[in-house]
């Protein structure tokens, strides 16, 4: 890895750590729920963007040093993990367990089944 692909990466993960601050902050402005419905829709969309942007790299739409850029970069730091995993335990810890087990379990499968429509779509355009 160049030094420049490296500084591209690392300047995407801060533009899509911000870009998460940003969206989340607008669906909360928008939807008052104690549901983290900001993190799941971050979570999705950015599984499904990665999924697309992975197909488009697959076939070879996109250069695998975008694919770092944009997927490992900007996606990397679009969605969360760790407050995915907080938001289902402060749910757990409230006693809301059909709406952490919602959130937990159903983020995977909607993240994964995201991702893999993604791929395949990205992969249709070869």
């Amino acid at each position: 890895m160049t030094p420049l692909l490296f500084l591209a990466a690392a300047g995407a993960g801060g533009l899509g750590a911000a870009t998460r601050f940003f969206v989340d902050g607008v669906v909360r402005a928008r939807i008052r729920s104690s549901f983290p419905v900001g993190v799941m829709l971050i979570n999705v969309s950015g599984s499904f963007l990665l999924g697309l942007l992975t197909g488009f790299a697959l076939s070879h739409v996109v250069s695998t040093e975008w694919l770092l850029v944009l997927g490992t970069g900007f996606l990397g730091g679009y969605t969360t993990f760790s407050t995915a995993s907080f938001e289902t335990v402060r749910l757990l810890q409230t006693g809301r367990y059909r709406a952490a087990l919602t959130n937990g379990f159903g983020m995977l499968v909607a993240s994964v089944a995201l991702a893999t429509l993604g791929l395949w779509l990205g992969t249709l355009a070869a």
